[in-house]
């Protein structure tokens, strides 16, 4: 089985991985199958599979995950190599060629140490947020994806336009994704969350206020962009509301002047 130890891709595009193979038989024209696994050989996933018939040039496809996954080689011609569609972050990683011959003769053939697919990807923030802690205290928590993982960084009041946090590793089951927290949010006004790697950059930002309440202090964070409009007519709604709020804890009476 011969392969290439690499492939790079790039995240939405399409992917080739070659792989051709030779065996001892100096003519086969029986029933044959190729499968293409991902993970680990041997045991791995199968992520296409396709089956020829005795005398038959066509590679019938049984499986391809998602649609995703094609024969681009012709097995009779000691070739299977495979191209996958519309790549993932989450396709990264190692695959494995192998062919199976039926009838008169078993031989099977798979390649040992397969080939490294890298899918490369430019950042793409999936979340920001801002969440309440004790005390009233609140802290904000940006996450994203990209290839390679992109470094994170913060801005905002009392920050500077260059201000930072620090970075919590992509966990183990997170593939691609680095999270970077915003311990204490002192001050209210708008964070702004950038990501960064060599094939970009993206930003998102969350809008922090705060209010006190009857109840005690209370806030509301909004985030930006995807509003727009609706987050400034929500504002003057409860701007509205608190000050309804204290015209009812606070009557005008005949012996006080109004307020």
């Amino acid at each position: 089985m011969q392969v290439p130890a690499e492939v790079s891709a790039a995240a939405g595009e399409a992917a080739v991985l070659p792989c051709t193979f030779t065996h001892p038989h100096r003519h086969y024209d029986g029933p044959l199958t190729a499968i293409w696994r991902s993970g680990e050989p041997y045991a791995g996933p199968q992520v296409f599979r396709c089956a020829a018939a005795r005398g038959s040039e066509l590679c019938q496809t049984a499986l391809s995950l998602h649609g995703r996954f094609r024969l681009l080689g012709n097995p009779r011609r000691n070739d299977l190599s495979l191209r996958i569609e519309r790549l993932a972050l989450a396709d990264d990683g190692r695959y494995f060629c192998r062919v199976e011959f039926a009838g008169d003769v078993h031989d099977r053939y798979e390649s040992r140490h397969g080939i490294r697919l890298r899918v490369t990807a430019a950042p793409r923030i999936v979340n920001i947020s801002v969440l309440p802690g004790p005390a009233h205290a609140f802290h904000a928590l940006c996450t994203a994806e990209g290839e390679p993982p992109p470094a994170l960084a913060w801005s905002g009041p009392a920050l500077g336009s260059n201000g930072s946090a620090g970075v919590r590793g992509p966990a183990q089951d997170r593939g691609h994704q680095v999270t970077a927290e915003l311990p204490a949010l002192a001050h209210d006004g708008r964070y702004t969350c950038t990501a960064s790697n060599s094939l970009g950059r993206a930003e998102a930002s969350v809008y922090l206020f705060r209010f006190r309440g009857a109840s005690g202090a209370s806030a509301i964070a909004l985030p930006l962009g995807a509003l727009g409009l609706k987050a400034l007519l929500l504002l003057g709604v409860l701007a509205a509301l608190a000050a309804a709020r204290r015209r009812l804890e606070h009557p005008v009476t005949q012996d006080a002047p109004p307020r």
